[in-house]
């Protein structure tokens, strides 16, 4: 099984990279690629080879001869029918109809001129900006408009001018610093040219203008002579990304932190619109090439690090000390030498790969499954290797549970490895394989902890459900609007009816807004159910995009008299559109529960950062989720209390899980550790308090 893994890590992880000087190449398809591997291996996109290669849509077989197009050799061309050529002397200008999501930058790009240049040659753009069927003046290269040249006097002749300066903060954009300072994104960038590649955390930068109220006359003494390595730890890299099916402008910008404007100006093929395969400049986050301190109570500090140079942070508190009162860190008890033993039951299924005749390398194409399983367990290692450098007395077992939604091998594996003696087990992943082990091990009290299933579990004493079901996500978030004294509006559309039984039945005092006769919105209804001296939470649940601007426009008419924040109770595809603007969304501090989090906190960073150092690609989800859930429970493990005393009596946080269990009246044990997130005015998602 050693070997079958290696083979896997081989095959799954490993990139490389073709260059070609002309402008098709022509490249023979090996068995088991696919086109987004080979648009990867070229620098292009899956459109740009289906567009030479309309055949490959459909089927993609080795030794097939495909034409691919140089990513060096791809210009952007200029359309007849777009544009025009005017001669005037010496010099040419070229008038440019605009096109649907064109911008100033990418105009500007596409005709190598600045934006000044192009509002200088068509003044009428100061006022009404870009527009669909526009006639623009395109001035030639190196054309420098009078009043753009009178400015640029009029700016030497003030002679010496008073700067003010601000000091980069984690999550900070280059957009959101500008326009907090009444700056472009170019000026910001001319007057720092160190940032033009990337925006260090902790930089000064040098800001031309007045300083925000918050900004001390002190501050604006400050000379700018400290570079960027010597005030920052963190260092924003990048990293290229491919565009997923059904992504847009708004599930990117939720995913990096970016807004469209941004996005765009690191990718100026965006201006076009966002299309499957593009291949995106990204942040990968900030990293922190800085020690990692492990601490014992008493002791002085030192850096833990195993053979894989991976580092761990672990802090070392005592149990009952801990800066979230409901939150604690695991202690790692020196002395407490007994040995556990931790069983994982992952359902591999080997025995049906090796005898299938599609081959191992299609199989991991296409079976979803099997992927799951294999992103949980690289996650798993991870934790295992972290436990390597942290000396936990734990032995880990991993066994192939064989499973399928109704059938496993976990009776035999249980007879053949007295998994009786287990201190824990981690899996199966089905629920029905989950409840079969605990009742098998019942009586023995082994805790048996389900990873993946979100459905609310038989009453077994010795199961542990990890994931929230949907009703303690749901209520989570209405728990948390009545402790703010929130006034809870409901606006649910007709086709809804599981999440209007679900309030009716659960959350009394939450007052519907009505719906018309055809079942849009009444917004006399609904401004009528607001409340000028409270908060208002408006829970909103609808997948019709006109519905949702309809709800949106009122709640944003509405703010001028009320404190509003708009609630969605699970997450809404229909948000994820274009149509929807995102901007609208932060105004309204859109809210939703999540079982997950987004975090920046230094040990979240050092595991994203050590995962792609080992896998060579991102940890999603289910990667995610086997550290989280493994590290969890080996921690636990190693507390001196058994795994069911530190359930009763410890919330805790990895990654992006909280497992805060509880036990349920009619037995068993549930996690509620669920966060409240929202989307902030800096454009960042937060945790609410």
């Amino acid at each position: 099984m050693k070997y079958f893994f290696t083979t896997f890590s081989f095959v799954l992880f490993i990139t490389c990279s073709a260059f070609s000087q002309g402008k098709v190449v022509k490249y023979t398809v090996s068995a088991g690629e696919t086109i987004n591997q080979i648009a990867q291996k070229f620098k292009v996109t899956p459109y740009d080879i289906y567009e030479l290669n309309p055949d490959a849509r459909t089927s993609l077989k080795p030794n097939t001869v495909l034409l691919i197009p140089s990513s060096s050799g791809k210009t952007a061309s200029v359309k007849k029918d777009e544009t025009s050529v005017k001669k005037n002397g010496n010099t040419k200008e070229v008038i440019h109809e605009v096109q649907p999501k064109e911008t100033f930058f990418s105009i500007g790009k596409k005709y190598g001129i600045s934006a000044e240049d192009l509002k200088a040659a068509n003044p009428f753009l100061e006022k009404t900006g870009i527009q669909i069927g526009q006639k623009l003046v395109i001035p030639a290269k190196g054309y420098a408009s009078k009043s753009v040249a009178a400015a640029n006097k009029k700016t030497k002749d003030k002679g010496s001018e008073k700067y003010v300066y601000h000091d980069v903060q984690p999550k900070e954009t280059k957009f959101g610093i500008a326009k907090q300072y009444n700056l472009t994104v170019e000026e910001l960038e001319k007057r720092n040219p160190e940032i033009v590649s990337n925006l260090p955390v902790g930089y000064r930068l040098t800001i031309k203008g007045t300083a925000p109220k918050t900004e001390t006359t002190a501050s604006a003494s400050v000379p700018n002579t400290v570079k960027p390595a010597e005030t920052s730890r963190k260092l924003t890299t990048y990293m290229e990304y491919q565009v997923k099916p059904k992504e847009t402008f708004y599930s990117l910008g939720r995913t990096f932190h970016l807004t469209q404007e941004e996005l765009t100006e690191l990718n100026p093929s965006l201006s076009e619109g966002v299309k499957e395969g593009m291949v995106l400049k990204v942040p990968t986050g900030y990293l922190a090439p800085v020690p990692i301190i492990a601490k014992e109570p008493g002791q002085t500090e030192k850096q833990v690090e195993n053979k894989d140079g991976i580092q761990i942070l672990e802090k070392v508190k005592s149990e009952t000390v801990s800066a979230d009162p409901e939150v604690v860190e695991l202690n790692k008890k020196r002395g407490h030498n007994e040995r556990k033993k931790l069983v994982l039951l992952l359902p591999f299924n080997i025995a049906k790969i090796q005898n299938d005749t599609v081959g191992f390398a299609n199989r991991v194409k296409t079976d979803k499954f099997l992927n799951m399983t294999l992103d949980f367990y690289s996650g798993a290692m991870m934790a295992i290797d972290s436990a390597k450098t942290l000396k936990l007395p734990i032995d880990i077992s991993i066994y192939d549970s064989q499973e399928t939604k109704n059938t496993s091998n976990i009776p035999s594996l249980i007879t053949q490895n007295k998994l009786q003696d287990a201190d824990a087990i981690i899996g199966p992943f089905y629920q029905t394989n989950a409840e079969t082990t605990a009742n098998t091990l019942r009586l023995h009290n082994v805790p048996v902890i389900s990873p993946l299933s979100k459905d609310a579990a038989n009453p077994i004493d010795n199961l542990y459900q990890s994931i929230p079901t949907p009703d303690i996500v749901r209520n989570t978030v209405f728990d948390y609007m009545r402790s703010k004294n929130g006034n809870i509006v409901a606006v649910v559309d007709k086709k809804k009816e599981s999440v209007i039984n679900y309030i009716k039945q659960n959350q009394k005092g939450v007052a519907f807004a009505s719906l018309t006769e055809n079942g849009s919105l009444d917004v006399a209804s609904l401004k009528s159910l607001l409340m000028p001296n409270r908060m208002n939470y408006v829970v909103m649940e609808t997948a019709s995009t006109a519905m949702i601007k309809y709800t949106i426009k009122a709640l944003i008419d509405a703010q001028k008299t009320c404190q509003i924040q708009l609630v969605i109770l699970e997450p809404n595809s229909t948000l994820d559109t274009d149509e929807i603007y995102f901007e609208n969304l932060v105004k309204l501090k859109l809210m939703y529960p999540s079982v997950s989090r987004e975090s920046d906190e230094s040990r979240v960073l050092i595991f994203e950062k050590e995962y792609k150092l080992k896998n060579k690609i991102d940890p999603n989800t289910y990667a995610t989720r086997g550290f989280d859930v493994t590290f969890d429970t080996m921690m636990r493990l190693v507390q001196g209390k058994t795994y069911q005393e530190t359930a009763d009596l410890m919330t805790t946080e990895q990654v992006d899980n909280k497992f805060q269990y509880y036990k349920k009246e009619d037995g068993g044990h549930a996690n509620k550790g669920v966060y409240i997130l929202y989307y902030d005015s800096d454009l960042t998602l937060k945790v609410a308090n």
